[in-house]
This record gives structure tokens, sequence and C-alpha cells, in this order.
């Protein structure tokens, strides 16, 4: 089976269609998914599979042997270790995407107003810090504003940044931390405050092609797709920075 990307950047595809999986962060679940349906109508013969959650637990199966194409990380701490180990060549990566971490509450429940009074929150929903970046970001936050101590006791860990989302969703927290592009996802949660610049290390998302891909030409047809004009429209519409 041989893929060749022709001059009209279509692809033409000698035996079966080709499956790439892509382990890719939570966050990014709407962006791709819409920018995978405009990659089918120009690469028929690519089927995009998705992987979607926390970049550490991403970051462990693929370094584990877990079958993926191209990892697509919220972390660049993952993302980096998967170059450092050989799995990723780092000329085969590119940081993409930027986003911001966002304190959200129920539309409802007006508890908590700002991170200057979140300790009022009953619970307040996070990602699991070793696994999730949000979650890594969200105590970098608590640990700026010097009140770690007082929302510990507080916290819900979550397995990802979607998770958190739900639970704020449902009203089962006061508030959760999660990015800016998911909280927009959702009319049932409103956006309380922005973790200030600085209190937290950059929101990087890096992409890259891995090394022992089994399908590595059209995983280089879809990693080059990504940092197209028109796919990087998709991902500033959902309310991520290019970078």
């Amino acid at each position: 089976m041989t893929l060749t990307a022709c001059g009209s950047g279509e692809t033409e595809n000698a035996g079966e269609s080709v499956t790439l999986t892509v382990s890719a962060a939570a966050s990014l679940t709407d962006a791709l998914e819409e920018a995978a349906a405009l990659f089918s109508e120009e690469h028929p013969d690519i089927k995009v599979d998705f992987n979607f959650g926390g970049s550490g637990a991403l970051q462990q199966q693929i370094s584990q042997g877990a079958p993926a194409d191209i990892f697509f990380s919220a972390s660049k701490n993952d993302f980096d270790a998967l170059i450092e180990s050989g799995s990723i060549a780092k000329e085969q990566s590119v940081n993409l995407l930027q986003n911001e971490l966002v304190l959200v509450t129920p539309a409802d429940n007006q508890a908590v107003t700002s991170f200057d009074n979140i300790q009022e929150a009953s619970q307040i929903a996070v990602g699991t810090p070793e696994s999730v970046p949000a979650g890594k970001y969200s105590m970098e936050t608590f640990e700026s504003f010097g009140i770690t101590a007082d929302v510990e006791p507080l916290l819900v860990y979550a397995e990802d940044v979607r998770a958190v989302l739900t639970y704020v969703e449902r009203d089962e927290v006061d508030a959760g931390l999660v990015y800016r592009t998911d909280a927009l996802t959702s009319d049932s949660v409103e956006i309380a405050d922005t973790a200030p610049k600085g209190a937290h290390d950059p929101i990087v998302y890096p992409v890259g092609i891995i090394k022992k891909s089994d399908n590595a030409e059209a995983a280089e047809i879809f990693y080059d797709f990504l940092q197209t004009e028109d796919t990087l429209a998709v991902f500033e519409e959902y309310g991520f920075t290019v970078e």
C-alpha cells in the first residue's frame, strides 16, 4: 500500500484506506473533530480515529507501546518526554496552539465569583495534576495566589478537563478550572475569572508524528494539514490562539 501526496494536495491510494490513530488532549475534542471532517473531504482514503484524554495519561500509553500515529498534547512537558525518549522526532513536531485557564461556575450558581472568593466553594473540580495538564496549571495558579492549603480540602479530581466541565455543568460542584476553549463550548457554565498571566506555565499545545507509526506517510499528510490556514482558522473559532 502506498500513499503519495499529489500536487493538488490530494492523496492517491494504491490499496485499502488507511486509519490514523491520533492521541489528543481532551480539550481539543470539538476543534479536532471539525478539522477531521474537513480533512476527510480532501483525503477520503485516510480515516482519522481519535483517542482523547489527559495528556499525561496519553503520554504514558504511547511510552508503553500503545498504537498511535500522532500525539497532540496540552502539555509541553509530556510531549517533550516523548521527544527525549526518542518516540517523536523534534523535526517532526511543532508548538501549534495556546490556551487560557479559566474559573467556571454553574450558570445558576453564583457562590463563587472570582479567584478572590474561590474558598467559599463547597467543592472545586480540577483535573488530576499528575496526568491532566489543566490540573497542574490549576495547582500552579492556587500556589500563585497563596491559597493552596485553603482549597485542597475542597478539590474534586477528574480524569480530564472535559470531566471537570461536566461536574460544573451538572451543578455537582460550585466551581471548576478548565481551558477557555472548553468553557466556550457550554451554555451551562459561566466564566467567572481568568488565571492571570504568570500564574501558571504557558499553556502550549505541541503536535508531532510518532516515529514508530505504521502509517508514517499518511500521518505526515494529516500533520501538515493541521498547520494549514483553513485548519488553524477552525482552532481559532474554538478560542485557541495560534502560536
